[in-house]
């Protein structure tokens, strides 16, 4: 019979899986330490030797330290990169454990409440070595098994092997913030917290998934559980898997947005400004706790601003990070360095801009792939990327952002549109048709033109049909046409917007469009794009992003604050707006709503042109054979000459051609240093 196997992994051990050692087991022994790292495991006929060349896959995920966990018998392992953040001694190995090693755990994330969970579990006989919020999980799971996962207020992915039970419980936080991607195969399930890892232990399941990539194609990124594999699949924010001799034993979501609860919108306006207040400052509060200095983005929007705002009372000195794109941007997208420089100033906070090259944001589409594991075609991740690289320069390993205040209290130019719905939904079908049809025919070369086009795309369309088709940047019907026969039936018969739609139906009639549209952005946009990109580019430079805007404690507020007081009128965000009006200047807060500012328009006459014909081209689409060459190419003229605005539709049949090359073509080539 064969034994657990333990081993540890420092960063020397890391590049040669040098250096391993027995444990003996024992209960716990660990002292306050959190970490911000990378998990990895599998339940079925896997071999150590896969398990530890994903670790090695994830390492830019936690560079201070790596182990593993294995057992042949229940054929079980765990592998886990580490972050130091709190208590940076060595004692901070993972795989943690208890009962003489036979609850296994490793996790990547932070739990804000673990001091009122310990001193709970105190007070019922449990005995803590040290002061970490990973001790406070496990003990946690020994009292109350999986039921535990509601009472974490936090970001995180766990998994637990329990030998009493011969299960492993994975689980993946509340709104999706840290990402984990898992396989069903003939040999079992296998997991990770990045697809790199994942296919070091099934470099099998290279398989295309045509669903996943229509929906990669319609929305620039994929909503639901898709990917560009089809045996890979997402655990969903607020799910848990429970996995028992090499099979999901079972499935189930464990938490649930509170208008899916029956929570109401209770609050009058004083009671929303004071709250959100309240809210935001003890979140931000909550995160501030580390052994590392502590920075934060700043970007002179509203929502980076009110958390370095809050963040700057209990830490005078933190350091800001923003960015300078020179060399180009995007016509009528407003600068943000001048705001963030007025925000630095007005708070008393140094700020470090990090400048970019447009043509060498452009020259990193390639890489900005492979980090991403998937082909989201927006080039903002590498905003995050550049910013992350200063910041670790600087000595940060921890920044605040203000990620989620949009998709809590609106803030997208969406979010107006949907607050008139009421109105488009008296006109005739006809009459919306035929303004859905003007707004196609404006000048494809105009900012103002462009987003006439995009509200106006689906004008016809009614009801949660009509708030999911905000999501689209094109027809259905005619990215149906750039695929070939095979691809275009497997999408025709899986509308792009299905999981979206699924998901907002059982909600009822009563709850207001824009409390529908919140919904969506954070299970979706949240969950599947934004928070995924934050997470990949942050860690690959071994920097933790943590999201005050999205504790749990401030969702449930969020939730209780009328619509008509998150978008009032034109003015999106509004209760958060007034609520930040002591603190911030009146032209930062009322500055114009303003997006990532790449110039992808130019890249694509011009940088990106060598790619488009390299990797768009003909030989290289009938080799590939998902989207039909000679449609590409009229799309591609039609672009080029103004006709319609396709850049990001080119730039998505880019990122998945890219995407394939990486992650398909160079089979067995997934590790950090193949990315350089």
């Amino acid at each position: 019979m064969t034994g657990p196997t333990f081993s540890v992994l420092t960063r020397a051990g890391v590049a040669g899986f040098r250096g391993r050692r027995s444990w003996q087991a024992f209960v716990v022994g660990v002292r306050g330490r959190r970490f911000m790292c990378g998990i990895i495991g599998y339940s079925g006929r896997f071999d150590s030797h896969g398990l530890q060349q994903g670790i090695r896959a994830i390492c830019h995920r936690g560079p201070d330290d790596s182990g593993s966990f294995t057992n042949d018998t229940a054929q079980v392992g765990l592998g886990h990169a580490r972050l130091s953040i709190i208590d940076l001694s060595p004692l901070g190995h993972q795989p943690m454990y208890a009962e003489a090693g036979a609850v296994q755990l490793v996790f990547n994330g932070e739990i804000y409440n673990y001091r009122e969970l310990r001193r709970e579990l105190e007070a019922k006989g449990h005995t803590f070595r040290g002061h970490s919020d990973t001790e406070v999980i496990l003990h946690l799971f020994l009292e109350e098994g999986e039921r535990m996962l509601p009472r974490l207020n936090g970001i995180f992915t766990i998994a637990i092997f329990d030998a009493r039970t011969g299960e492993t419980l994975v689980a993946r936080d509340a709104l999706g913030v840290k990402p984990l991607y898992y396989a069903e195969t003939s040999k079992g399930v296998a997991f990770s917290s990045e697809l790199k890892g994942l296919l070091e232990l099934v470099p099998e399941v290279r398989e295309l998934d045509f669903v996943a990539l229509h929906r990669y194609v319609s929305c620039l990124w994929c909503p639901g559980e898709g990917t560009p594999l089809k045996a890979v699949r997402k655990v969903l924010p607020g799910e848990l898997l429970v996995l028992r001799e090499g099979r999901i034993a079972r499935r189930a979501t464990w938490y649930q947005l509170p208008v899916f609860r029956g929570v109401h919108a209770d609050l009058d306006e004083r009671g929303s400004v004071d709250g959100a207040v309240s809210a935001i400052r003890a979140a931000v509060s909550r995160q501030m706790v580390a052994d590392v200095p502590v920075g934060a983005f700043l970007s002179g929007g509203l929502d980076s601003s009110a958390i370095v705002a809050f963040a700057r009372e209990q830490a005078p000195d933190i350091e800001c990070f923003t960015i300078r794109q020179v060399g180009g941007t995007e016509a009528g997208v407003t600068d943000d360095l001048p705001y963030a420089e007025r925000v630095a100033k007005h708070l008393g906070v140094r700020l470090h801009t990090v400048e970019i090259e447009a043509n060498r944001m452009a020259g990193d589409l390639e890489k900005m792939i492979w980090q991403l594991d998937e082909p989201l075609a927006d080039p903002a991740p590498l905003n995050v990327l550049y910013i992350c690289e200063l910041a670790r320069k600087h000595g940060m390993k921890v920044l605040l952002s203000g990620a989620g205040g949009d998709d809590l209290f609106t803030g997208y130019r969406r979010h107006h549109a949907v607050s008139l719905q009421k109105y488009w939904d008296w006109m005739p079908s006809s009459v919306r048709s035929a303004i859905e049809t003007f707004g196609r025919r404006g000048d494809a070369r105009k900012p103002l033109w462009r987003r006439l086009s995009k509200i106006t795309n689906g004008a016809g369309l009614s009801g949660d049909a009509r708030l999911a088709n905000y999501f689209m940047w094109a027809r259905e019907d005619e990215m149906l046409a750039l695929y070939t026969p095979e691809m275009r039936r497997a999408a025709a018969a899986n509308p792009a917007l299905a999981p979206i739609l699924d998901f907002i139906r059982p909600l009822p009639a009563s709850v207001p469009a824009i409390e529908r549209m919140l919904a969506i952005e954070q299970r979706f946009f949240l969950a599947d794009h934004n928070l995924t990109y934050t997470d990949k580019m942050s860690m690959a430079v071994g920097v933790e992003v943590r999201v005050p805007l999205l504790d749990l404690e401030l969702v449930e507020f969020a939730a209780r604050v009328p619509a008509h007081l998150k978008q009032r009128g034109k003015v999106g965000k509004w209760v958060l707006k007034k609520a930040m009006e002591p603190y911030l200047p009146h032209d930062v807060i009322y500055r114009p709503k303003s997006g990532f500012g790449a110039p992808l328009r130019r890249w694509m006459l011009h940088e990106l042109r060598p790619l488009l014909g390299d990797m768009l081209g003909a030989e290289s689409l009938r080799r590939r054979g998902l989207f039909d060459p000679a449609a590409v190419a009229r799309l591609i003229d039609a672009n080029q000459t103004g006709r319609i605005d396709a850049n990001y539709t080119l730039l998505s049949l880019l990122s998945i051609e890219m995407w394939c090359r990486r992650f398909i073509d160079r089979r067995g080539s997934t590790s950090v240093s193949d990315s350089r």
